[in-house]
């Protein structure tokens, strides 16, 4: 047996991915992971195939040596286009004033209309840049006005975090149940021109409050806990703490797919924020 992605694979399952393959060598990546999870009935709380997560599963146990897979269609969707720079996320005028003098803060849901737009502004302002959050995700664009001063991207939390899972208290029974209702928070942008006092808290609280109830609407479960990771060597994460965020150790310095502590990684300061007072419960169940 063996654990990826907080999943066990016995031999008998790893023998039927790799007859999967073997019997299916016109198919690709996409349509392999999707009948992989049909016989191997992996899916998500809503019911939905977990075929992204599986496809990522299946890279790592080629990695490992364990399985071959197809080459990628092309080195375009390998290596995926780097996003281009338009007009439309140059910097504008800058705001200073304190955000309680600036006028009504609001989110929007990302749609097909905005994604690329959001994609574009992370990509360009934010350090990280733009990477596709894995699993269920919700991400959101804040506005004044009509102008966007903020992004936000929220999707699946890591598997396997010693201080969150201590301070949590659950069993790892318990966890492989419920780890869908602790979301992350992957991304958030504060435009660099937008120099608001509290805005980064305000934005936070606002997102908390909203992020349960859109989450219920589009994948109809309600997740009740939020986890983020900040970078010590660039921010001190101070507008988490302001917003009540709960700071409960730091990282080891390793990717959520690091089976083997292959890659050092910066380490981050680990901070939750419960979405229901009754969240330990719920997270036991």
């Amino acid at each position: 047996m063996i654990k990826y992605s907080g999943r066990i694979f016995t031999a008998k399952e790893l023998d039927l991915i790799r007859k999967i393959i073997k019997n299916n060598p016109e198919m690709r990546r996409a349509w392999l992971s999707r009948e992989v999870c049909r016989q191997l009935d992996w899916r998500k709380p809503d019911g939905g195939l977990k075929d992204m997560r599986c496809r990522a599963v299946m890279i790592q146990m080629q990695t490992d040596g364990l399985i071959k897979l197809p080459a990628p269609m092309s080195k375009f969707i390998a290596n995926r286009k780097a996003i281009k720079y338009t007009e439309r996320t140059n910097p504008r005028d800058k705001i200073t004033s304190r955000i309680d003098l600036i006028g009504d803060v609001f989110l929007k849901l990302v749609d097909k209309t905005t994604t690329s737009l959001w994609n574009e502004y992370i990509d360009r302002y934010h350090y990280l840049g733009f990477k596709k959050l894995p699993g269920a995700q919700l991400r959101y664009l804040a506005y004044i006005g009509g102008q966007i001063v903020a992004c936000l991207g929220f999707g699946a939390a890591a598997w396997k975090t010693t201080p969150r899972d201590n301070w949590i208290g659950w069993s790892e029974e318990q966890k492989k149940r419920n780890l869908h209702l602790v979301i992350n928070n992957a991304r958030f942008l504060i435009l660099p021109w937008i120099q608001s006092k509290n805005m980064a808290s305000k934005l936070l609280s606002m997102v908390a409050q909203r992020l349960p109830n859109d989450w219920q609407e589009r994948y109809n479960y309600e997740p009740v806990l939020l986890e983020t990771f900040v970078d010590t060597e660039r921010f001190t994460g101070t507008c988490y703490k302001a917003s009540n965020w709960i700071e409960v150790g730091k990282t080891k310095g390793r990717g959520r797919n690091d089976r083997y502590n292959k890659y050092a990684l910066p380490i981050k300061n680990i901070l939750l924020f419960p979405m229901k007072k009754d969240f330990r419960k719920i997270l036991f169940s």
